[in-house]
């Protein structure tokens, strides 16, 4: 198998990455053909997981824009993947162009093409971390030289906790994360679920079966334990919904129905 010239050395591409994967459903060009494999086969159960990666990208926008909206300009991105169109310091820049952003990534190929897209922009950065170590991505010289965190922080947790299993305990990480932060920080979330999945669940768990055959266990929890993950913020209405009835832009009802599974929200750190 040929090594595309942009992807680092002494990884293994013969192994799929979940990064990997999004990327391609998003429409780009950093992912392997063991990537894509993956991805053709979970859509074989689920035709409109890009449609849900979609929905999921135009939720982070808006919910990036209303943290500017509300002053808050820093952001934490964990599990922030490989960069596409609209990413979060584009839309943050855009909004305002005093943003800071601190992008965090285990996977070697979205740290290396994150690093090459934001070579030269002072205000925005790329951590080598995983979200199960949040005391690595707190002590990081790259957040501590970019983000001040007696002032309130939005942590964006996208399309990332549902890889991460109950063993891993990501409430304890999530709970670290928010107990660093300054009052007046904001939890942005979407997360991976059953409910409003327009298949029955046993076919859908066909795609669920695919994720956890390349040994990255994609976990759907339920609302209820989705809530979870916000203990100790504020609810920002609408509340925890799916993705196209957040705050949006055109009416959610044009929207595919695949862009209702899962769920997301926003909460405030009181």
């Amino acid at each position: 198998m040929e090594r595309p010239a942009w992807a680092p050395q002494g990884i293994d591409i013969s192994v799929p990455s979940v990064s990997r994967i999004y990327d391609y459903y998003l429409g780009g060009s950093h992912n392997f053909e063991v990537d894509r494999e993956a991805a053709r086969k979970a859509m074989e159960f689920m035709p409109g997981l890009p449609k849900i990666m979609q929905a999921n990208r135009a939720f982070m926008r808006r919910a990036v824009n209303y943290a500017v909206s509300e002053g808050v300009t820093q952001f934490l991105d964990i599990g922030s993947g490989i960069p596409t169109f609209g990413n979060v310091h584009e839309v943050a820049h855009k909004a305002d162009a005093a943003s800071r952003v601190v992008y965090v990534d285990h996977d070697p190929v979205a740290v290396a093409h994150s690093r090459a897209v934001l070579d030269g922009d002072e205000q925005a950065v790329v951590v080598s971390a995983d979200l199960r170590k949040p005391q690595q991505i707190l002590d990081s010289p790259e957040l501590g030289g970019l983000l001040d965190l007696e002032r309130p922080v939005a942590l964006l947790l996208v399309a990332v906790l549902h890889f991460l299993e109950d063993q891993d305990d990501p409430r304890s990480a999530v709970a670290q994360l928010r107990d660093a932060l300054a009052p007046g920080s904001l939890i942005i979330v979407t997360h991976a679920s059953f409910e409003g999945i327009p298949l029955s669940e046993e076919h859908a768990g066909g795609a669920v079966g695919v994720y956890r055959n390349i040994r990255n266990p994609l976990v759907m929890r339920s609302r209820e334990e989705i809530a979870r993950f916000f203990e100790g913020y504020e609810m920002i209405e609408p509340g925890l919904v799916s993705m196209p009835h957040w705050r949006p832009d055109a009416p959610a009802e044009h929207e595919d129905p695949y862009a209702f599974s899962g769920f997301a929200g926003v909460g405030r750190k009181a």
